[in-house]
């Protein structure tokens, strides 16, 4: 199958969020990217399995002017060298800039993102892959899609928050790795 694809969320699932320790509570520098634990090693892992990883993000410290859009691609060109150096590989990466008071088409919980990756990569459709994220907007984005949802307790949400939510994730894992691993058991 050369269609297997696993779309992750990045701050939370990638890297350590950076809510509540970073100047504005976002990634505005390398200095300050810091891969959670096993992720280097389970992107990887996804790679040699066969699955093609696609972050999709939103970045809106871009549209506030909290760092540049140079800046954003500048992180993400060494997050892709890292993750490639430690032998996985990422497909494509798509940032929603806009604020939420943009109102974009591509701002998650919205499709948009997926949909651009969609017709860049070539995915024939979203039934049997993946979205793991940290937040109720990445499982509301994820269902609406169509894509099995695994809900990472890395970030921003607890298990118990998703007692309230309207879309709930089909599983919950600790972290990236152990998400990896539930989808690479099912193989």
């Amino acid at each position: 199958m050369d269609d297997k694809y696993v779309f992750l969320d990045r701050d939370g699932v990638v890297n350590k969020d950076p809510a509540g320790w970073t100047e504005h509570g976002y990634v505005t520098r390398w200095e300050d990217f810091h891969f959670l634990p096993g992720v280097l090693e389970a992107m990887k892992e996804l790679s040699v399995s066969g699955y093609r990883t696609v972050i999709i993000s939103n970045q809106q410290g871009v549209g506030k002017g909290f760092f540049t859009e140079k800046a954003l691609n500048d992180l993400t060109a060494e997050m892709s060298r890292r993750v490639e150096e430690a032998g996985g590989s990422i497909a494509g990466v798509y940032y929603c800039t806009h604020t939420k008071e943009e109102n974009c088409d591509c701002r998650k919980p919205k499709k948009g993102l997926f949909r651009i990756a969609q017709k860049e990569l070539g995915i024939k459709g979203f039934k049997g892959k993946f979205y793991i994220g940290d937040t109720q907007r990445d499982i509301q984005a994820g269902k609406e899609i169509g894509l099995e949802t695994i809900l990472v307790l890395s970030g921003k949400a607890s298990r118990k928050d998703t007692e309230n939510w309207e879309h709930k994730p089909d599983h919950i894992c600790d972290d990236l790795p152990e998400a990896v691993q539930l989808i690479l058991d099912r193989i």
